[in-house]
């Protein structure tokens, strides 16, 4: 046989699991064609420069397989840094970050000015699709004042707020031609003329919900949501709304914010909330293209009569 014969026939096999993984996508690609995708960017994905480059391409691919991906992202390690280079002290309550006016002006500036563009400029670097815009662009997200409870008082954290409306005009009008909406969590105030900090994770999550997404998917550093944390690493794959209600009281802080938002998804109508890995790169598209996928799965509770 020839040497040509024989690299042709080793080039065939080498291509073959190529096609089987476009082929396992298969069902996948048909099941989210045309659906909306809401993606919280957050954790180590947003700090990492190959985590960043390999996200803008997962969210590209999403763009281009038919599907309408909505990117939300914080920006606390960078709004950290800049209040830190500003002299201002950074401080947290009942896990919230305590937002002075003065604060709220480096966190607005860091969010709208730094973080956003950045990720737009990563997308864009595969074709014109990514719009930045903040929740304070044609009222997307308008918000009142938000207080904690902590030991039965309520806090004063300051520009903090809690979403009262969420209006999805501006966002559908970029889907519907093509873009990627690129969302910053500031919203303006409901009657006070006031910005205020919203976290990212709930952001995202009321976004998904008015926006009748397929999924909301929250990035963080860890693998999911784990069974017996510390005593064990095994990942819940999937839960019910009901069953997560259930464990929330026990979540460490941070994971609170995350699970309470794909609570609020799926009760709000979302098919399915996701907590993924985004240390692991691709991750997006190994949690919506493959058998396996990756994190944890909320999905609402069965009706009367359904096994869940």
């Amino acid at each position: 046989m020839s040497d040509s014969g024989t690299s042709g026939t080793t080039r065939k096999h080498t291509a073959l699991p190529k096609a089987r993984i476009l082929i396992e996508a298969l069902p996948w690609l048909t099941r989210h064609h045309g659906k909306i995708v809401v993606i919280k960017f957050g954790g180590n994905a947003m700090v990492n420069e190959e985590l960043k480059a390999a996200f803008a391409q997962d969210v590209v691919f999403l763009r281009h397989a038919g599907l309408k991906p909505v990117v939300v992202h914080g920006g606390g390690p960078q709004i950290s840094a800049a209040l830190d280079r500003h002299g201002i002290v950074s401080e947290f309550k009942a896990g919230l970050r305590v937002t002075t006016e003065d604060a709220m002006d480096v966190v607005r500036m860091v969010l709208a000015g730094q973080v956003q563009r950045e990720l737009v400029g990563l997308l864009n670097q595969h074709g014109p699709f990514a719009v930045g815009l903040t929740g304070e662009d044609a009222h997307t997200m308008t918000a009142v004042k938000h207080q904690p409870e902590i030991d039965g008082a309520l806090v004063d954290i300051g520009r903090v707020g809690e979403i009262t409306a969420i209006d999805t005009g501006a966002i559908e009008a970029l889907l519907a031609d093509g873009r990627i909406p690129v969302v910053s969590s500031i919203a303006r105030g409901q009657d006070d003329g006031h910005v205020y900090n919203i976290n990212a994770d709930t952001a995202a999550a009321a976004l998904a919900a008015a926006l009748g997404a397929e999924t909301l998917m929250v990035l963080t550093d860890v693998e999911g949501l784990y069974e017996d944390w510390p005593n064990s690493d095994e990942v819940i794959s999937r839960l019910t709304a009901s069953q997560l209600e259930k464990l929330l009281p026990e979540l460490s802080s941070g994971m609170v914010p995350k699970m309470e938002g794909c609570l609020h998804a799926v009760r709000g109508g979302v098919t399915t909330a996701r907590v993924i890995d985004g240390r692991v790169q691709h991750s997006i598209l190994l949690e919506i293209f493959t058998d396996e996928g990756i994190g944890t799965m909320v999905v609402p509770d069965p009706a009367e009569g359904e096994q869940s």
